[in-house]
C-alpha cells in the first residue's frame, strides 16, 4: 500500500479531531434555560476576561446579589426575597465567605424580607419563655449597700483621709447548732454541757471484755476464763495491768473478792484468772463439803495472808521468783465457819480430831487443783499458812506435802 492511499484513508480521522478540539476551546456559555442570568450559578464566557474585570470592579461598589422583586433562585419552585443590604464583596472580587461577620449580617434577614435590627437594651430571653428575673449576687448586694442594710461592714472613700463606715452589718441569729456546740443564740440560754461528754463515732468500753483483742483487748483464753468464773459464781473485777518489771507482773489481774456460796474472801487479793479458777473449784467441790461433813457448818470467809507479791521463793536472796510475782498462787492463814468457828492453819494437838482431819483433807484433795500444795510441816516458811500454786514444771510434777 502507498503512502498516498494511507494518508488518504486517514484524514476524515484527523479532521473529526480538529474539530472537536476547536469546540471544547470555543465559547463556555451555557444555554439560558439552566438558571438564568441573575443566578449566582450563570457562567461567564472566558473570552469576555476585560469585561469579566469591569464587572468585579463595579460589585465593589454595589451590593454582592441583586436586588429588586426577582427572586434569588427558584429552585424547587419557592422564591426567597432578600432585602438590598450592604453585602458587598471583597475587593478583589471573591464573593464573602458564608460564615463572615459581614454574611451573617445580611443572612439573618426575616422571611418577611426585613433586616433583622437587635434592640439597644438587648434581647430579654427571660420574658420571652417566661421566667421571672433572676437577681445575681452582685445585684443583691449592691441593693443591700444602696438600701444600708448591707450584711457585711461597708467602708466608703477608701484610699482618702476620711474614710466612713456605711449602714450597719445585719446580725445574723444563730442556728440551732451553734447552741448545741455551747453557743447561745441571742435571747436565748445556752443548754447545759453534760459532765461527761462521749466522743462521737468512738465507742467506749467500760467493760474490757467487750474490748476487741484487736483493739488492744484481752485475749480470747482470758475472756474465756472469766466467763468460767461467772458460771461458778465468782465475785470479781478486773484491774489494771499490774506491771513492775520484767519479773514482777500480772497482765491481766482480776481482784478477787468472794466465792460461790456467800464465801468472802479477806482482803480481796491480786491474782490472775487461772489460778482464781483453780481456788474457786477446790472450795466449792471440796473445802466447803468438808467443812459441812465435820462441823455441820459452812463456810462464810477465807482469810488469805499473800497474793500478788514481787519476790523470791520464801523472800530468800538468790531464790528464784515465787509464783507470787506472777499472781499465780495464794496463801491462806484462817479459815472461818458459818457458825463463828475459826479454824488457823497450823499444826493442831492431840485431840484436835475435827481440826486435824479437815487439814489433812484440804492437803490431800487440793493437790488435784493445784500443782504446787505447802503447809504446816511441809518447811518453817510454811507453818502458819497452806500455799497454792500453779507453777508449770516440764515434767509435769505435781509437789504437795502430805
Amino acid at each position: 500500500m502507498s503512502i498516498a492511499s494511507v494518508f488518504c484513508s486517514r484524514m476524515p480521522m484527523v479532521v473529526l479531531t480538529a474539530m472537536v478540539v476547536a469546540g471544547c476551546s470555543g465559547d463556555l456559555l451555557p444555554s439560558a434555560s439552566i438558571d438564568g442570568e441573575n443566578t449566582v450559578n450563570a457562567i461567564r464566557p472566558s473570552q469576555d476576561v476585560g469585561q469579566g474585570r469591569a464587572m468585579r470592579a463595579a460589585s465593589s461598589n454595589s451590593t454582592g446579589y441583586p436586588a429588586g422583586d426577582a427572586p434569588l433562585t427558584t429552585a424547587g419552585g419557592n422564591a426567597y426575597p432578600v432585602e438590598a443590604g450592604p453585602v458587598a464583596s471583597q475587593s478583589d472580587g471573591r464573593l464573602q465567605m458564608i460564615d463572615s461577620d459581614e454574611a451573617l449580617g445580611a443572612s439573618q434577614a426575616s422571611a418577611a424580607g426585613g433586616t433583622l435590627r437587635l434592640p439597644d437594651e438587648g434581647v430579654n430571653m427571660d420574658a420571652g419563655l417566661g421566667v421571672q428575673p433572676i437577681q445575681g449576687l452582685a445585684e443583691a448586694q449592691a441593693a443591700e449597700i444602696a438600701e444600708g442594710n448591707a450584711t457585711q461592714v461597708v467602708v466608703d472613700g477608701i484610699g482618702t483621709d476620711a474614710p466612713q463606715q456605711l449602714g450597719r452589718p445585719v446580725s445574723m441569729p444563730m442556728t440551732e447548732g451553734a447552741t448545741e456546740v455551747g453557743r447561745s443564740a441571742p435571747g436565748r440560754r445556752a443548754a447545759p454541757v453534760e459532765e461527761e461528754q462521749k466522743v462521737a463515732f468512738i465507742p467506749r468500753f467500760n467493760d474490757p471484755m467487750a474490748v476487741p483483742e484487736v483493739h488492744g483487748g484481752m485475749p480470747a483464753s482470758e475472756k474465756a476464763c472469766r466467763q468460767r468464773l461467772q458460771r461458778l459464781g465468782v465475785q470479781f473485777r478486773d484491774i489494771p495491768t499490774i506491771s513492775k518489771n520484767r519479773s514482777c507482773g500480772i497482765p491481766y489481774p482480776i481482784e478477787l473478792q468472794g466465792l460461790s456460796g456467800g464465801i468472802q474472801i479477806r482482803p480481796a487479793a491480786q491474782v490472775n484468772c487461772q489460778i482464781t479458777e483453780a481456788f474457786a473449784k477446790w472450795v466449792k467441790n471440796e473445802l466447803a463439803p468438808s467443812a459441812r461433813l465435820r462441823y455441820l457448818s459452812g463456810v462464810r470467809s477465807i482469810h488469805q495472808m499473800s497474793s500478788y507479791s514481787c519476790r523470791t521463793m520464801n523472800s530468800q536472796s538468790g531464790a528464784a521468783m515465787s509464783e507470787h510475782a506472777k499472781g499465780n498462787a495464794i496463801d491462806v492463814g484462817k479459815i472461818v465457819l458459818n457458825n463463828g468457828k475459826e479454824i488457823l492453819i497450823r499444826k493442831k494437838g492431840f485431840f484436835a480430831f475435827r481440826e486435824k482431819g479437815l487439814l489433812k483433807a484440804v492437803r490431800t484433795d487440793s493437790c488435784k487443783y493445784f500443782t504446787t500444795v505447802l503447809g504446816p510441816g511441809s518447811d518453817r516458811f510454811h507453818k502458819d499458812h497452806f500455799h497454792f500454786d500453779l507453777r508449770m514444771r516440764k515434767s509435769g510434777y505435781r509437789h504437795c506435802s502430805l
